[in-house]
This record gives structure tokens, C-alpha cells and sequence, in this order.
């Protein structure tokens, strides 16, 4: 258990460090769109701040991979809700979401559609890549 914590924590800490790049990136594109409007300081460094803590999250959260106890339908589960969660609560927290139902229910949406099709991805290459294997060694 030390062991998953340790490495959640070096995932974590490694992700968390492109949170500001992320959101320098998507201030210059909203500026660059004539979106962008002033913002002050406190909100950017709360910004910065939250979303380096949610990709330390999302990608220490990872780590559930690695239990070889757990079926992998219930890792990606563990997953899945952790990571809503973790977006969820961060866009409400920012104002980035309104709190509100529809808002909620298409992010929710969005987030599940995406999530699906990220692991039917994953499944179809990890599918395909274990039928190659399994060929070449019946040669």
C-alpha cells in the first residue's frame, strides 16, 4: 500500500507541474479570441492553483491500475468516479460550470460519452495488440 502511495504521489506531482502551462494556454487562446477578459490575480492564482491539484489528482489517481486485486471493470470504475468527481468539484469551485441542473447534466454527458470512448480506444488497440502477440507466437 505504501508502495501505490508513493508512486500516487510522484504521478501526481509530475502532472501538477503542467497545470499553470495548461492554464497559461487556454488564457493566451480566450485572449487571442477577443474572449478573454481582465482578470485579477487572485482568480488566476486560484486557477492555477486548483488546476495543478486536479491533474495531481486525475493522474494520481492512476495508480488504481495497479492493484492486481481489483477486476478491471471496477479500477476503471474507481476511475471514472474519481475523476468526475475531481473535474466536477474544481469547475464548480472556479465558476468555470454554472451550478446549475442542465449545465451539470451536459457536463455530465460530455464527460461519461468521452470516458466511454477513451476505453473503448484503449480496449480496441489493447485487442488488437494481444491478437498480434498471440499470433506471432503460434508461428
Amino acid at each position: 500500500m505504501k508502495k501505490l502511495f508513493i508512486d500516487f504521489l510522484k504521478r501526481g506531482l509530475t502532472a501538477s507541474v503542467g497545470g499553470p502551462v495548461v492554464m497559461a494556454v487556454v488564457y493566451l487562446f480566450l485572449d487571442y479570441f477577443g474572449v478573454a477578459k481582465t482578470v485579477s490575480v487572485s482568480k488566476i492564482a486560484a486557477e492555477i492553483l486548483t488546476v495543478s491539484l486536479m491533474a495531481f489528482i486525475a493522474s494520481g489517481i492512476t495508480v488504481i491500475y495497479k492493484c492486481e486485486k481489483l477486476p478491471i471493470f471496477t479500477a476503471a470504475l474507481i476511475h471514472g468516479i474519481a475523476l468526475y468527481a475531481d473535474y466536477i468539484l474544481f469547475y464548480l469551485l472556479n465558476g468555470w460550470l454554472k451550478s446549475q441542473i442542465i449545465p451539470i447534466l451536459i457536463f455530465t454527458g460530455i464527460f461519461i460519452a468521452g470516458y466511454m470512448v477513451i476505453w473503448l480506444i484503449i480496449y480496441l488497440v489493447t485487442k488488437s495488440s494481444t491478437a498480434s502477440l498471440n499470433k506471432k507466437l503460434k508461428l
